[in-house]
């Protein structure tokens, strides 16, 4: 099973994404962690990542689908996967199409996390405090800039998804249990015992 997980920062995605890797056995691609590893790693890209992370912005489409085309080639992928935090452009999301298409692949189900934005502050600062702030990312300012990225950059991918009947909203503000309860019954798993 091929899903997209979608949201804005702070939602409960990775969460959520986590919990359906242990359930279905299949790979959770979380580009966030792809990105912070390669800033963990130093390399010149790494860095380069690093300043356009910190500020808020968007890794370029083509390294963003390089990355992903890769990583859907491991062995580890065939069963299906979760994508968290890609696509985030219609480029990227067009691209996707065209790499799966060619594997006589394509994605299930794009499930929406919609959040109170207002509460997503306290998320992020809870996430900080839990983390020791590891994550570079993880402050007001830069959850403002990733936001207003969301909306402007990744919002309008939703329509591209919607229009082939494969987008399910999900309440992300229920309780985590319910959320994941949610997302069991859009994609036809039964709970486990």
């Amino acid at each position: 099973m091929d899903l997209i997980i979608f949201g804005p920062p702070g939602a409960g995605k990775g969460t959520q994404a986590a919990r359906l890797e242990d359930t279905l056995g299949i790979k959770q691609l979380s580009t966030g962690d792809m990105l912070r590893a390669e800033v963990a790693s130093g390399s010149d890209t790494g860095r380069e990542m690093k300043a356009l992370m910190d500020e808020g912005k968007l890794i370029p489409d083509d390294i963003m689908i390089r990355m992903i085309e890769g990583c859907l080639k491991m062995p580890e992928c065939e069963k299906g996967y979760i994508l968290d935090g890609f696509p985030r452009t219609l480029k990227q999301a067009e691209a996707l199409d065209e790499m799966l298409e060619k594997n006589g692949r394509s994605i299930k189900h794009v499930l929406v996390l919609e959040v109170d934005e207002s509460i997503l502050l306290e998320r992020v600062q809870k996430r900080a405090e839990e983390t020791g702030g590891s994550r570079s990312d993880d402050n007001a300012d830069t959850l403002k800039k990733r936001l207003d990225v969301y909306h402007e950059q990744t919002e309008p991918v939703l329509p591209y998804y919607k229009e082939r009947n494969i987008l399910r909203r999900i309440d992300g503000m229920a309780p985590m249990d319910d959320v994941t309860d949610e997302i069991y019954k859009i994609i036809g798993v039964k709970k486990a015992a």
